[in-house]
């Protein structure tokens, strides 16, 4: 595992997850370790993990749902793995940071403000704290790096940050400010390396399509707007998550069900969208492979198309006009039929597929005659954050 050699450990903590790699402290940045913890606070809590070398671990954990408790497990963990033995710094990715617009070494201040905010977003950032806090107390030399989901989107002007209440409450932090900031970072820097002209002058939307969904348009290289806004809840009808929804339904299943405000959080981040419609699966594999049997599925799957392909329109309004359509994430990379539901009929953008370069998951799927590119890019996070450790911290080569 290359463990005499110095490297970085990027951490990336969800609502029921943690994503985890390990990168040498070099300027290649070689990732020689990556895994994951999968169904925290669910039945069959998993440890998945490969190494450089191909070796794969594949068994059960048990990782506790409580946030404290699951920093503390997963400290020992890595511990235990000798994972740490190597570390020279770790890289977390924070969904939330207010208006920071850049990655931060993480001090008592930054750790104290951030608190101040886990409302803001109750499903990620206290897991993500209880993570950097456990860290901090058993190895309190190692210096940890804050990458913020909400910097990318510290561009959009004003009146796509306004929300429509009492302007008295923009002083209490709500308004929108956007997520899945550090896979559209590398989206952008990958567009400009394939030499995609709008990736700094044009038009371009970003579809980050997996369990969490969104969208951005992006302009001459800056986020204009984006789908998800005071929360990671909103915008999309996502795996779990509702998207948009029209307020009313929260008053009214409190007065039908005596639903209170907590049970209405859950209920919208984690039992909704597709799960909530199909009442089966929230996996878009699953829900394809019932749909011919299964009107909830057809249903559910239709519902997320339908509502994509609403925002792709929108958003192609407001950059008024489009050159290029980025798909990425678990879905947008691998599932080419709901590209191909999501594109059709949008000819009069100047969107065309090509069936078979979609079929095979090329790079570029937009026909020859397509006056807008259509490309499939793998996203990566966790390299975006360890570039921003290294940086941030000047490790020599």
């Amino acid at each position: 595992m290359d463990a005499i050699k110095p490297t970085m450990l990027i951490i990336n903590a969800g609502s029921s997850s943690i994503r985890f790699a390990h990168y040498r402290v070099d300027e290649s940045l070689k990732q020689i370790l990556h895994g994951r913890i999968e169904r925290i606070g669910i039945p069959g809590t998993r440890l998945i993990m490969m190494d450089i070398s191909g070796e794969t671990i594949d068994r059960a954990i048990d990782i506790p749902a409580d946030p404290t408790a699951m920093a503390a497990s997963f400290s020992d963990w890595l511990e235990a793995s000798e994972i740490m033995s190597s570390v020279q710094a770790v890289g977390h990715r924070l969904v939330h940071g207010l208006s920071h617009t850049e990655p931060e070494r993480i001090t008592p201040a930054l750790l104290a403000e951030l608190a101040g905010i886990s409302p803001f977003a109750p499903e990620h950032l206290p897991r993500e704290l209880a993570l950097i806090d456990a860290l901090q107390k058993r190895f309190p030399s190692l210096p940890q790096v804050a990458c913020f989901d909400t910097a990318f989107h510290t561009s959009m002007p004003r009146v796509a940050q306004l929300l429509p209440i009492p302007r008295r409450f923009e002083a209490l932090g709500v308004r929108r400010y956007g997520f899945h900031g550090l896979s559209y970072t590398y989206l952008m820097e990958e567009l400009a390396s394939l030499g995609d002209k709008a990736a700094t002058k044009g038009r371009v939307i970003l579809a980050h399509l997996g369990n969490g969904a969104s969208l951005a348009a992006v302009c001459n290289g800056k986020s204009i707007d984006t789908s998800m806004g005071f929360t990671p809840t909103s915008g999309l009808p996502m795996s779990n998550r509702t998207g948009d929804l029209e307020p009313g339904v929260a008053s009214y299943l409190e007065q039908r069900e005596n639903i209170t405000a907590t049970e209405f959080q859950r209920l919208a981040s984690r039992e909704s969208g597709l799960l909530g419609i199909s009442e089966t699966s929230a996996d878009v594999r699953e829900l394809l492979a019932m749909e011919d049997t299964d009107n909830r599925a057809r249903e559910a799957l239709a519902l997320f198309c339908y509502q994509t392909k609403k925002w792709l329109g929108g958003y192609t309004a407001a950059l008024e006009g489009l050159d290029t359509l980025v798909f990425s994430g678990g879905i947008g990379e691998n599932a080419p039929v709901i590209r191909a539901r999501i594109c059709e009929g949008l000819g009069y953008l100047g969107i065309t597929l090509d069936p078979q370069a979609n079929a095979d998951n090329a790079e570029v799927i937009s026909s020859g005659t397509s006056a807008v590119t259509v490309r499939v890019i793998a996203t990566d996070e966790a390299l975006i954050i360890a570039r921003s450790v290294h940086r941030l911290l000047q490790f020599a080569p």
